[in-house]
């Protein structure tokens, strides 16, 4: 359905495609995607943007969404939504990504719904992100930009996604900034120092902060888990998730939620 390349730009083929039905241009990214609705199904087309857009220049940009194919390829997961294309264009890649609905956690609204859901519901979806993130973990992926609008909750479907992790970066690295892109709510210290390592054990502490905020009231044995991952530390992501599987297996996650 899609060719490998065109030779206008993203939105000229897209309307020639079907109908685009939402425009995203988030100003700290540079980035504009499309929701496209075609006569069999609905996608998110992902482009590099304007060029001219000096936010982050042109060229990064495109190099970011070379990383997100990448990671793409390297770890399917149903957290993740599908890639079904790469078209190459004058203006960069275009990545056509399956549509996902739910609401943006980014929206406080969303985040007090979420929060009110049983606790189970909940222990689900932080489940379903740590295990994309162990997927990750063990492909070389290490977290270098998470935070509320990298997921969103389709409530009747019961179902998590997680997406835009064109940041995250395949093997150790160093913290070139000081202070790195993200919500300083998630970010680990490193995040904050320039030339520190940013490893594994920052996707740990990462994580147990998503854990701390999506979670409202976390039972006990979980509880402990994650003030240890955000205090003591972790080694690497891998003992966070193994300790946080055997705390989880063993609570009662039919009690209701004390913060309904």
């Amino acid at each position: 359905m899609f060719p490998g390349a065109i030779e206008v730009v993203p939105a000229t083929y897209l309307d020639q495609l079907g109908t685009i039905f939402a425009r995203f241009a988030p100003k700290d990214s540079g980035n504009i995607s499309y929701g496209l609705q075609t006569a069999t199904d609905r996608y998110f087309v992902k482009t590099a943007g304007d060029a001219t857009d000096a936010y982050v220049n042109f060229p990064d940009r495109v190099a970011l969404l070379r990383n997100a194919i990448e990671l793409a390829e390297s770890v399917p997961h149903p957290v993740l939504p599908a890639l079904h294309a790469v078209i190459e264009s004058p203006s960069g890649p275009l990545l056509v990504y399956e549509w996902r609905d739910g609401e943006l956690f980014g929206d406080s609204t969303s985040r007090e719904r979420f929060h009110a859901l049983p606790t189970a519901e909940i222990l689900a979806a932080v489940n379903a992100l740590y295990d994309l993130h162990a997927a990750l973990d063990a492909a070389g992926w290490v977290e270098c930009d998470f935070y509320n609008s990298s997921m969103l909750y389709d409530f009747p479907a019961h179902r998590l996604t997680v997406f835009d992790l064109d940041l995250y970066h395949r093997g150790p690295t160093r913290n070139t900034m000081g202070r790195m892109f993200g919500s300083s709510s998630y970010m680990a210290p490193e995040q904050h120092v320039l030339g520190a390592p940013i490893d594994t054990r920052t996707t740990a502490y990462v994580m147990a902060r998503a854990g701390q905020l999506l979670l409202p009231d976390p039972p006990q044995p979980v509880a402990d888990v994650l003030i240890e991952a955000t205090t003591t530390r972790f080694p690497s992501y891998q003992a966070f998730y193994a300790a946080w599987l055997t705390a989880s297996s063993t609570i009662d996650a039919s009690r209701p939620n004390r913060s309904t």
